[in-house]
């Protein structure tokens, strides 16, 4: 079917859908099947393209290591193959398959992309509950601790804040001194939070 009109016979084409038919000025080629459609026919699920698959990707994620492998829609291999082939490779490790918890003791919290924190002192990696240095028993915190304590070293705002830190976590700062949760006293402050 040619397009255009009969004053421009080269000017547009007809959409190739079936069901349209319709003349379209600015017709879209399908990157798969190589037909030409109109705007409402130009998705890959709109006129049912036998090649939809062939630009894009698929991740296929092994169940013996848990790392994926990435293929692309060129490739007529079946998922069964490409996994075979995997293990066959030697890059299938087994023990890849562990996933990473926080080292701090008596915590099982698996580490993901989310909720886990490198800390920047001894750069070990840990859950965002202990993500402070105090939390997780850093070891170099603890003798940057001693140093600003004992005026060791220049001030530093790092410093301040870890000595301050290890200082509310050992005056239980903010916790009331009665067990219940409220205070003895029967006064009350204008502020929520008192400061210690």
């Amino acid at each position: 079917m040619a397009g255009g009109t009969e004053a421009f016979p080269d000017l547009g084409r007809h959409c190739q859908h079936p069901d349209c038919h319709q003349l379209d000025f600015l017709p879209f080629k399908c990157d798969g099947c190589r037909l030409v459609f109109c705007l409402e026919h130009r998705n890959y699920k709109s006129h049912d393209c036998p090649k939809s698959d062939l630009n894009s990707r698929k991740v296929i994620i092994c169940n013996i290591c848990s790392s994926s492998i990435e293929t692309t829609g060129n490739s007529k291999e079946d998922e069964k193959a490409i996994l075979e082939r995997h293990e066959r490779s030697g890059d299938c490790d087994p023990s890849k398959n562990r996933k990473p918890k926080c080292p701090v003791k008596r915590c099982k919290q698996i580490l993901t992309f989310s909720n886990t924190n490198t800390c920047k002192i001894c750069n070990q990696k840990v859950c965002l509950k202990h993500r402070f240095p105090a939390d997780h028993a850093c070891k170099q915190a603890a003798s940057f601790l001693a140093a600003a304590h004992s005026g060791g070293s220049p001030p530093n705002p790092f410093n301040k804040f870890l000595v301050a830190l290890s200082e509310r976590k050992n005056h239980g700062c903010g916790r009331n001194s009665n067990s219940k949760g409220y205070s003895d006293n029967p006064v009350r402050s204008s502020s929520s939070v008192k400061a210690c």
